[in-house]
């Protein structure tokens, strides 16, 4: 597609949009009585206008059922998560039973590489990016120690090469096979949080399993992003949170999947709990341990019904979408105008003001640009705010803008860009 800066052209495009209408689904935050131009879906999603209903609905159940409601009433919370199980599989390409709601982000990833982090005196090595989310890296740090190892002999972190800002899957794959004899882990995320790159996921894959490693992957700027097929690529294990572009509230119920090639495997270790015990044996209260089947095994704790009901309204607005493959096509656009606006700005001002550090390809990026602001990176990002653009700022000069397409539009895109360039002109003075 041709792209065009004006109103008009931005204003056409969303009339030919068949998920405009979706935007009217979800509460925009305001300032002074103006809704914002709302582009940080990638930290946390907007609201939907049922999570209300949803959460009203348990706490009616609550209300009238009180301990009856685990059983009784018109979602009974002892079965409350398998409703939510066949949507979320339909978000990352896998079959219900690989999939649970459950915990949060980091206490999943935890419990998983119980199960999946098992080193020997021969295979003890994991490698991840350099630069993961800090959650991940304390969390592989603490992991390795555990098992009584230095993270400077087991962890390998792949760095993107001097003078680029995001790594090359060449390199990765060099790494990967280069420590193959090592290596008891590959983990990566599927989208790193700071330069928005999309990794190739299933030549990591490919190469993590032909080295002998399992493979996992965090997926929190990922799942409800960008088309996954988790079962199809054969990755081990993987989690995301549910807040960024799920819409499932501030620290929303995580999701985990384990690849059912693993189901039958005994020798499996995991931190157990009453909720992940088969469930028809459960109220035996016997003594050890049989696991549920599938990923509902790995439960540790009884159902988060509240941040369950938030999850579920956003993932019935994912069904009304049509999942991800419409969004996606939607999302490319979006993004691809976004560039082209930032590089138009450039343009005017006579000088890249404006890096853009995600790929270009989209094929390695979904919903987000990250964009190194050369001078006055804050006092820029600040105006932004005071003019109803709210992104993401990342120390020390990094924007992120993320058009999720459940509900910006191209006119937001648009706007945005037509802000910054006014705002740009009256704070930057050149020193090129």
């Amino acid at each position: 597609m041709t792209f065009e800066n004006n109103l008009a052209f931005a204003q056409s495009l969303d009339r030919q949009d068949p998920l405009y209408h979706l935007r009217d689904e979800f509460l925009f935050p305001k300032q002074h009585g103006t809704p914002f131009i709302y582009l940080c879906g990638n930290s946390l999603g907007l609201q939907p206008k049922t999570a209300r209903s949803y959460v009203d609905q348990q706490m009616t159940n609550w209300e009238n059922q009180a301990v009856e409601g685990w059983f009784e009433g018109n979602s009974p919370w002892m079965y409350y998560h398998k409703e939510l199980k066949e949507l979320m599989a339909n978000i990352v390409g896998a079959t219900p039973a690989e999939v649970c709601p459950m915990n949060t982000l980091t206490v999943n990833l935890h419990l998983l590489m119980v199960s999946f982090y098992r080193p020997t005196a021969q295979r003890f090595k994991i490698i991840m990016e350099a630069g993961a989310f800090p959650s991940d890296q304390y969390a592989v740090e603490s992991q390795v120690r555990f098992h009584g190892y230095d993270p400077k002999d087991a962890i390998i972190e792949v760095a993107p090469r001097e003078g680029e800002n995001t790594l090359r899957t060449e390199d990765i794959l060099a790494e990967i096979a280069g420590n193959g004899d090592q290596l008891a882990l590959v983990l990566f995320g599927g989208i790193n949080y700071f330069t928005g790159q999309w990794f190739d996921m299933p030549a990591i894959t490919r190469a993590g399993h032909n080295a002998g490693a399992i493979v996992g992957f965090d997926l929190a700027h990922a799942a409800g992003n960008v088309p996954l097929e988790l079962h199809n690529w054969g990755i081990d294990f993987a989690c995301w949170c549910s807040y960024k572009y799920q819409n499932a509230g501030p620290g929303g119920i995580s999701g985990i999947f384990v690849h059912e090639k693993h189901f039958s495997d005994t020798t499996i270790n995991r931190f157990a709990g009453w909720w992940g015990y088969n469930e028809q044996l459960r109220f035996k209260m016997e003594k050890g341990f049989t696991a549920e089947a599938g990923a509902d095994g790995w439960q540790v704790s009884c159902t988060q019904v509240i941040p369950m009901a938030l999850y579920h309204a956003s993932l019935k607005l994912f069904e009304k979408a049509g999942f991800i493959a419409p969004l996606r096509e939607k999302s490319k656009q979006l993004t691809a105008y976004l560039q082209f606006l930032i590089t138009e700005v450039n343009q005017v001002l006579g000088f890249e003001q404006y890096k853009i550090i995600t790929p270009a390809a989209e094929s390695a990026r979904g919903a987000q640009l990250s964009i190194i602001a050369q001078f006055n990176a804050k006092e820029i990002f600040n105006s932004l705010v005071a003019n109803n653009i709210l992104g993401d700022w990342r120390e020390p000069n990094v924007i992120r803008l993320s058009p999720v397409p459940l509900y910006n539009s191209f006119e937001d895109v648009f706007t945005t860009a037509s802000r910054l360039l006014t705002i740009s002109k009256e704070l930057i003075t050149p020193k090129h």
